[in-house]
């Protein structure tokens, strides 16, 4: 008999990475039409197609709630606007849920996790988080005492956690981030599967290397400026392109400050980002934190080694340290930068471990991921 599964996301309008791995899952049990109904329920984008492609026998449900009005109205519109749109989007949730009447619903921990579990449709209810825990309730407000925003944000995870606790399962991505919600025991790990792996390889040999993100402090690309500035006077025939799009005033002063304008290049977000990695012979990661590190694996399945700082979360459950890529301590600008120059002062190892990391890295292809969520879904349903 097939197993109705719903899904409940803002939109899927915005290119990022919770956007593209629900597609990728999405599409992969749709795949399966005589195992699978797969819905996805949205609040947002109305009118507005999905930035990643769906299979057409995918139902799109749109409850056209539009919570990012508030985002330009006065603080206290906003309150008053979101308890309005709150009230509204557990009502239509609810009416939609009882239409549909799913097996499982799966929350991404948006603002329906707030009331998901009191809805009676009969339902499994699966939480998944892409984020890690340190950093998705982390509130703040510059308009607030640190004190006081210190007790929010403590006081919105504790919610949170009440919350999760009634799901009959959550699901977050790292081994390193499960060990961090101690206060619960429903709790597993199902990493972010691969969106491509292509046959061809990179040849590890041309003097670039890549970073790939938003323009964004979590990124730390002023971290890995400023690592740039110790490796380019040790090779400056060597190039580092930044692929991504925010804030780069910031970063290009920074670059300019240091006069590495020629060999670090800021590059817009591109659709062709798989040949860009097939280009270049190093991957770096210098995020603060992550959710998972999508960026690591992509460039891993086109043979490129990486080096990545030991960040919450997600580098240390995906590279095999000195095997397929190098890991670095969180921040340490000097030891990446030794790191990178290893890397490139060794181009055989450097081949052979680009090498290894495509192979290891098959381990995060949508067929093995898809099985495992497919394994949970059974299990929950053989049980309820």
């Amino acid at each position: 008999m097939k197993k109705k599964i719903a899904y409940c996301i803002p939109g899927l309008h915005y290119p990022s990475g919770m956007e593209r791995v629900l597609t990728l899952k999405a599409n992969y049990l749709a795949a399966q039409p005589d195992k699978y109904d797969v819905y996805i329920i949205l609040t947002e984008g109305k009118n507005t197609p999905p930035y990643y492609s769906l299979l057409p026998n995918i139902h799109i449900i749109q409850l056209d709630i539009n919570f990012d009005q508030l985002y330009v109205v006065s603080p206290i519109k906003k309150i008053f606007g979101y308890f309005q749109k709150q009230k509204l989007f557990k009502r239509k949730l609810t009416d939609c849920l009882k239409h549909i009447q799913p097996d499982i619903t799966i929350s991404l921990l948006r603002r329906e996790i707030n009331f998901i579990n009191k809805i009676n449709d009969g339902s499994i209810k699966i939480g998944e988080i892409h984020f890690s825990k340190a950093n998705y309730r982390d509130f703040k407000n510059n308009n607030l005492p640190e004190g006081i925003q210190k007790m929010i944000g403590t006081l919105w995870m504790k919610q949170l956690v009440k919350e999760l606790k009634k799901l009959q399962k959550f699901i977050v991505l790292s081994e390193e981030d499960k060990e961090k919600w101690t206060e619960l025991n429903n709790i597993s790990v199902i990493h972010n599967p691969l969106s491509f792996y292509p046959k061809q390889s990179s040849s590890c040999t041309n003097k670039k290397i890549i970073a790939v993100g938003r323009y964004v402090p979590q990124k730390g690309f002023d971290l890995l400026i400023n690592s740039w500035k110790i490796i380019s006077s040790k090779h400056p025939d060597w190039t580092l392109s930044i692929y991504g799009d925010g804030m780069r005033e910031e970063l290009q002063n920074q670059i300019n400050s240091l006069n590495l304008q020629t060999t670090c290049i800021l590059e817009p977000s591109v659709a062709n980002i798989t040949d860009k990695y097939m280009e270049s012979s190093i991957f770096v990661l210098s995020s603060r934190y992550e959710g998972f590190g999508m960026v690591i694996i992509e460039a891993m399945a086109c043979g490129v080694p990486p080096v990545a700082f030991t960040c919450p979360c997600g580098p240390k459950d995906i590279i095999h340290d000195y095997q397929d890529g190098f890991l670095v301590e969180n921040g340490n600008i000097e030891q990446l930068a030794e790191k990178i120059c290893y890397l490139i002062e060794h181009e055989e190892e450097r081949r052979q471990m680009g090498k290894l990391a495509k192979e290891n890295v098959q381990r995060f292809k949508i067929e093995y991921i898809g099985r495992q969520w497919e394994n949970l879904f059974q299990e929950l349903t053989n049980n309820h």
